[in-house]
């Protein structure tokens, strides 16, 4: 993604462009599903150095202003990714983490229908896909995946993905 369209995408948002927003929004393009501490070691390189807190501050922002969406695995670090405005759910896996987007199959909004909606007006849905990824199934070919910590690290154990549907406009 060139800097000069996220540069107008900030703008658009109505977010200053910063260094850091253009850092970090450039690297999530690339490294869909990442942690903050994820997003921390990916831009400190290009940034010189950057703080903890500027990368909770940065997709916060812009999470809020629909730049990126947060997904928020039961009990794991969240997890950020520029795909927004869309209906896609994800897939992740339990034992290292990975994380991948999965189209709806139904393409409506919301793409769930409950048995009851007890007079709510619905505008999300949250679909969680567990299983174990083609690696993990595989010990023996287990290969690093980029931008997810080691697969053995067993804080990134038993995780599960969320997705958040928005509301049609």
């Amino acid at each position: 993604m060139i800097s000069s369209d996220i540069g107008h995408q900030l703008r658009q948002a109505g977010l200053r462009v910063t260094a850091p927003r253009q850092a970090v929004l450039h690297w999530l393009a690339e490294h869909p599903h990442a942690t903050v501490e994820q997003i921390r070691s990916g831009v400190a390189p290009r940034l010189g150095s950057v703080s903890t807190q500027t990368v909770y501050d940065v997709p916060a922002a812009c999470t809020a202003a629909g730049l990126v969406r947060r997904i928020e695995p039961a009990g794991h670090p969240a997890r950020l990714e520029r795909r927004t405005g869309d209906d896609h759910h994800h897939v992740g896996c339990r034992p290292c983490g990975r994380t991948e987007d999965v189209d709806c199959a139904a393409n409506v909004r919301p793409c769930l229908t409950p048995s009851d909606d007890h007079g709510y007006l619905l505008d999300e849905a949250e679909l969680v896909f567990w299983g174990s990824c083609p690696s993990c199934q595989n010990p023996a070919a287990r290969t690093p995946v980029a931008g997810v910590p080691d697969h053995d690290r067993p804080d990134y154990r038993q995780n599960t993905v969320h997705h958040h549907q928005e509301a049609p406009q």
